[in-house]
């Protein structure tokens, strides 16, 4: 957000109460965690992904091929989770945690405490990415299956389009309130499969280790959110939440272009592997509100669909459609 819209705080209140990673030092991955190594003799017969969280293996174009080339589209699969998992936590939530940490977020007053929770947060997430990169690359010497030199963090030029087109002229809130949406959305990779014992285990304590932090980073996100939302200026908090349900929007929209260079190492044809990525990544309204249901609560919970045309532009892009009612 611009500072001009803001006025500066001289005295910065020190925080009484607990706060996200008070216990960071104790429980944080990175501070006690060991390194996740894949075994390949102890995991015969157990998937690296499961199917059901993989849309385009329902496909009838898909559901047909040989048992070998599904568990490469699994693995694949398994490769753009971790991947773009390393772009999301670097230059999306590390870009927002390090313009708080440093007081560069136009947020006067901030916490000191708070500020410190970001340089925690970055830490973490620094780690995650090293360590989904490294699980990448341990899957790929043991199964033989390369990771395709495709790029996945290309959702991440889409979200600076979206922010710069929902927020002109606010390129610091728009990356704070996209790092608060990311953070507080509910994944079903990280809430299901650490308990699902068909998949392998070194990615399923790798998935549990991810949950754990991200739960506190959750938390985080949620009180910085609460903590911006208080220092935005009436004019400021309606852009702010017209422009949230696009960058959810924006937030859920899966990166297809691996997708479709998987499909077509797999043998489909280009105009067949577009016609699944098209019929398997379709939206839908009740999977995108469950996903964002914590992200609309936190939105309730500071009055955003109070105010004038909010609840329109939720309903817009399907949030509070499908069955599905608006805090």
């Amino acid at each position: 957000m611009t500072t001009d819209r803001l006025d500066a705080a001289p005295v910065r209140p020190q925080r009484t109460g607990p706060g996200p990673l008070d216990r960071w030092y104790e429980a944080a991955g990175v501070r006690g965690g060991v390194r996740r190594m894949f075994h390949a003799d102890q995991e015969r017969g157990l998937v690296f992904f499961p199917e059901a969280l993989v849309p385009h293996l329902g496909h009838e174009a898909v559901r047909g091929l040989d048992p070998g080339l599904r568990r490469e589209l699994t693995i694949r699969h398994l490769y753009q989770f971790l991947l773009s998992t390393t772009h999301l936590e670097t230059r999306v939530v590390n870009a927002a945690a390090e313009a708080v940490a440093n007081d560069r977020a136009g947020l006067p007053g901030l916490d000191a405490a708070l500020r410190m929770d970001a340089f925690k947060v970055y830490c973490d997430e620094g780690y995650h990415a090293l360590y989904s990169l490294d699980l990448a690359d341990q899957v790929a010497a043991a199964t033989g299956i390369p990771v395709p030199a495709w790029d996945y963090g290309g959702f991440v030029d889409r979200l600076a389009e979206a922010g710069a087109r929902l927020l002109p002229g606010e390129p610091v809130l728009a990356a704070l309130l996209q790092a608060v949406v990311f953070e507080t959305l509910i994944t079903a990779v990280l809430n299901q499969l650490p308990g699902d014992p068909t998949v392998v285990g070194t990615v399923r304590t790798l998935m549990r280790d991810h949950a754990v932090d991200e739960g506190r980073h959750h938390r985080f996100f949620s009180l910085l959110f609460q903590e911006m939302w208080a220092r935005l200026d009436r004019p400021l908090r309606i852009r702010a939440a017209c422009a949230l349900p696009g960058l959810i929007h924006a937030a859920l929209t899966w990166d297809l272009t691996p997708v479709q260079g998987s499909l077509r190492l797999a043998g489909l044809d280009r105009t067949t592997a577009l016609e699944v990525v098209r019929d398997s990544y379709a939206g839908d309204a009740a999977r995108t509100n469950e996903m964002a249901r914590a992200t609309l609560r936190l939105c309730a919970s500071v009055g955003a669909f109070d105010l004038p045309g909010v609840r329109d532009a939720f309903a817009a892009h399907g949030l509070g459609d499908g069955g599905v009612t608006l805090p």
